[in-house]
């Protein structure tokens, strides 16, 4: 499936450099320190859907965790591969709601995180995604979504999504609410355009 085909990643090939610059800019315990807490200490299995630039993959490997790295868009991926060539990050060309080639797999994670990656989704795509991502973690593991709220950028996919939506979905598939949080930007100029976050984890069973 080529980039173009999956609904969600509209704009970010053409702007693929320019994003490089921003999300690389930012370190990782930075972005998360909200979620820090639910991190595993020790090494572990660690599903990041919605990759992008490979910060947050990287970050993980860094810390001994063994990461799939999930990022639809060649523009992202291609380069985010070469620029963290760590041995213990595997890359998949997969996409939300199905996740069809992580599916067939079979495997779970001991934490899956989605960081700025629910909200490219509409309401029929989101219901369809949750039973996958529950699905995908350990019972016990930990999935971590960072939802985007405020204004959307010209030529982007973005929908508002409220938390409590997201909560209901994630608990009809067993998962038990453990954070609720707003944050606002790492951005400066996403913080003065009004941009803040939610964070939202879930523990299974």
């Amino acid at each position: 499936m080529t980039s173009a085909q999956v609904s969600g990643t509209e704009g970010y090939a053409d702007e693929a450099e320019e994003l490089f610059r921003l999300y690389e800019a930012i370190p990782a315990a930075d972005a998360h320190r909200s979620v820090l807490h639910l991190i595993p200490q020790t090494p572990a299995r660690v599903l990041d859907i919605g990759s992008g630039t490979g910060r947050d993959a990287a970050w993980f490997a860094s810390r001994g965790h063994r990461v799939v790295a999930v990022e639809p868009t060649d523009a992202m991926r291609i380069p985010a591969k070469a620029l963290h060539p760590q041995p213990n990050i595997e890359w998949l060309d997969d996409s939300l709601p199905e996740l069809a080639l992580l599916r067939t797999r079979r495997e779970t994670f001991d934490l899956v995180m989605l960081t700025a990656v629910w909200m490219h989704l509409d309401e029929a795509q989101r219901r369809r995604a949750m039973p996958v991502v529950a699905a995908l973690v350990r019972p016990g593991g930990a999935i971590i979504m960072k939802i985007r709220n405020g204004p959307v950028p010209a030529g982007r996919r973005m929908f508002q999504i409220t938390a409590e939506e997201t909560i209901e979905l994630a608990q009809a598939e067993g998962l038990r609410l453990v954070l609720n949080a707003r944050t606002e930007s790492s951005q400066e100029s996403n913080r003065l355009a009004g941009v803040n976050w939610t964070n939202l984890a879930f523990v299974k069973g």
